[in-house]
């Protein structure tokens, strides 16, 4: 049997009885809630969420579960001439959802920011036919084996044309973000880098929930990474965490501020 954390949607195969406990949960990049661990079921879910839809551009879809699921976050469907990419995950797969995806040509292959989103990625796997791409310094926290998974490596990974997988750390040591070179560019970035509520500037953190910092010296790594690529949009893990023009100049600026705020004293 499945059983889905309720506080971040991390699924496990755990039999009849759920583990005792979350191991994504249990670090200190997360949290169990006060009120303790809580279990749900992949039909559960289905049963009282639904997953809402918006089309930021012609070829760009998110999808975010509605009520809100454990962490929050939104998935993005991203249609190529190579065929479509699902970047980041959520727990809710439902009958409308699969219906929906394979009206728009399915999903030829599906790639992870990091462990908060991997949910149900290997039940969206068996549903499009498509490989998993996870960054190898984070195998450890793939609670789910599963055939489908693919483990990359390095600092950048050509996942298919004009499709880049960029490694920033930070947040996790495979931390990755996605790069599009259409158009201008756009940067798919979970919350490896977190995008401000006036989507002018960004933080970078170690773990949110916990409000513990990043070093400056990873800081500047990342920075350094982000800057040899091109991208004037960039598109955050959250509904409303849309850079739409300038957003490289807002991420190295905002490096810049971050790293300084930790140099005074």
């Amino acid at each position: 049997m499945i059983h889905v954390c309720a506080t971040c949607g991390t699924s496990y195969a755990s039999g009849a009885i759920p583990p005792g406990g979350c191991a994504i949960c249990n670090d200190e990049r997360q949290y169990v809630p006060p009120t303790g661990q809580r279990w749900t079921t992949r039909e559960a879910i289905a049963a009282r969420h639904l997953n809402s839809w918006r089309q930021h551009a012609p070829d760009l879809f998110s999808i975010v579960t509605t009520p809100r699921f454990a962490i929050g976050q939104r998935a993005f469907l991203i249609m190529t001439p190579a065929g479509n990419i699902l970047w980041d995950c959520i727990a809710n797969l439902d009958a409308a959802t699969r219906t929906l995806v394979e009206a728009l040509g399915g999903i030829r292959a599906i790639a992870l920011s990091h462990p908060h989103y991997y949910t149900t990625m290997q039940d969206w796997s068996d549903a499009f036919s498509a490989p998993i791409f996870v960054h190898a310094d984070d195998r450890r926290w793939l609670m789910r084996n599963h055939g489908a998974v693919r483990f990359w490596e390095g600092d950048s990974f050509d996942m298919m044309p004009a499709i880049r997988l960029i490694r920033l750390g930070g947040h996790f040591p495979g931390g990755a973000v996605l790069h599009w070179e259409k158009d201008n560019g756009s940067l798919f970035v979970g919350d490896i880098l977190q995008i401000a509520p006036g989507a002018d500037r960004l933080s970078f953190m170690w773990s949110y929930p916990n409000m513990l910092p990043l070093p400056a010296s990873v800081v500047a790594a990342m920075a350094r990474q982000i800057d040899r690529y091109g991208f004037d949009r960039m598109f955050g893990a959250f509904e409303g965490q849309d850079i739409w023009s300038g957003a490289k100049s807002i991420a190295l600026t905002s490096a810049k501020k971050y790293i300084s705020h930790l140099a005074e004293d």
